[in-house]
């Protein structure tokens, strides 16, 4: 045999064991599927869920369930049972670290798509009444070939060194070695101190007090955020939506008064809940004002992430009916937030101040 036909031959034998390798390894990234793109769990294994720019989406497509528990990051430390056995449903979490309206509404879209939902649960965070209209996924950097159906570019997914080597033994090893809990999923809290320490030090207050802007002034966001929500509520009269603003501490009120925020928030968040309250299939829900939650600062760890014991006293509230919006109580409850705001400032943020207990913005 010539030479010219021994390279030809070696070439077609190493193309042939290339390309038997490439095969090998996309069906065990297919199989095992840990950003669950393609199914959920097979052979008995847990979704093991801590990544969720990578795996919200697929679990919205693919896992079994008929309810969300939709958010920011203040959403993750739920526990998924808790709403599970208290309104006999199955949920699972639909989070976007940002909150932004836009980006929630999208997983409601992904999960409209082959679900009926019997209750969406939705966190409001007051930064979303006033954002951006439009989806961030992109913009930020996340793998879109996981959130798009063209399967031409699941090859970023089928052939990542990542995914073979870290993603897939993590999967297996707390599905059979762990005492991982599935509800738990993307929760954060176990890694992290709660007190006032924490959240004192993670908080660089202003030296200054910015003139509090028009309460209108967001007036022209807030529409397309409320248009984004209604839109959804409207088209899905069969599903409760459940919405809550959570209970940030009073850091974050004192940061939005020496801003200025302050009344162009309250304005954003009374005009989207005013809004929403012509449905039937809808209810809210506003922890803002909750002094003995937001003025504990043992519940934080920065300015408005709290502890999970947080998370489920808001839920225990919205079972029992507790601070509840309704069309004639809307004005007072914002009139309530309101006082709070100035009541952070008159009453609480002083004894910080008296004891030399803020970090100052150099």
């Amino acid at each position: 045999m010539s030479d010219n036909k021994k390279a030809l031959n070696f070439i077609k034998q190493l193309a042939t064991f290339t390309a038997l390798c490439l095969f090998i390894i996309g069906v065990v990234v297919a199989v095992f599927d840990p950003f669950y793109h393609y199914h959920k769990p097979w052979f008995g294994m847990k979704a093991v869920l801590n990544d969720k720019e990578y795996q919200c989406v697929g679990t919205l497509r693919n896992f079994d369930y008929d309810a969300l528990i939709v958010g920011s990051s203040v959403m993750e430390n739920n526990d998924n049972s808790w709403f599970s056995d208290a309104y006999s449903v199955n949920a699972i979490k639909a989070i976007r670290s940002y909150g932004a309206t836009a980006d929630l509404c999208y997983l409601l879209d992904v999960a409209y798509e082959e679900h009926d939902l019997k209750y969406v649960f939705y966190n409001i965070d007051p930064s979303s009444v006033y954002g951006d209209t439009h989806t961030t996924y992109e913009s930020t950097g996340c793998p879109m070939y996981l959130y798009d159906k063209n399967p031409f570019n699941d090859v970023s997914y089928l052939f990542n060194r990542d995914v073979l080597f870290e993603k897939i033994p993590y999967e297996v090893a707390n599905s059979i070695l762990g005492d991982y809990d599935e509800n738990l999923s993307y929760n954060w809290a176990k890694w992290k101190t709660f007190g006032s320490d924490m959240a004192l030090g993670l908080y660089l207050r202003s030296n200054e007090v910015k003139e509090m802007l028009p309460e209108t002034e967001y007036a022209n966001k807030v529409k397309g955020n409320i248009e984004l929500l209604e839109s959804r509520v409207r088209n899905h009269p069969e599903t409760q939506f459940i919405f809550f603003y959570p209970p940030y501490s009073m850091l974050w009120w004192d940061m939005t008064y020496r801003g200025g925020e302050t009344d162009a928030i309250l304005y954003c968040e009374k005009e989207i809940s005013k809004a929403l309250l012509k449905y039937d299939n809808v209810r809210i829900f506003c922890f803002q004002s909750e002094k003995e939650v937001t003025t504990n600062l043992e519940n934080y760890m920065d300015t408005i992430h709290f502890s999970p014991d947080i998370n489920r006293l808001m839920l225990d509230h919205i079972l029992a009916g507790e601070y509840e919006i309704t069309k004639d109580n809307l004005d007072e409850v914002f009139e309530g937030v309101k006082e709070f705001s100035d009541e952070v400032q008159s009453t609480y943020m002083p004894y910080y101040e008296k004891n030399d207990l803020l970090h100052y913005q150099e």
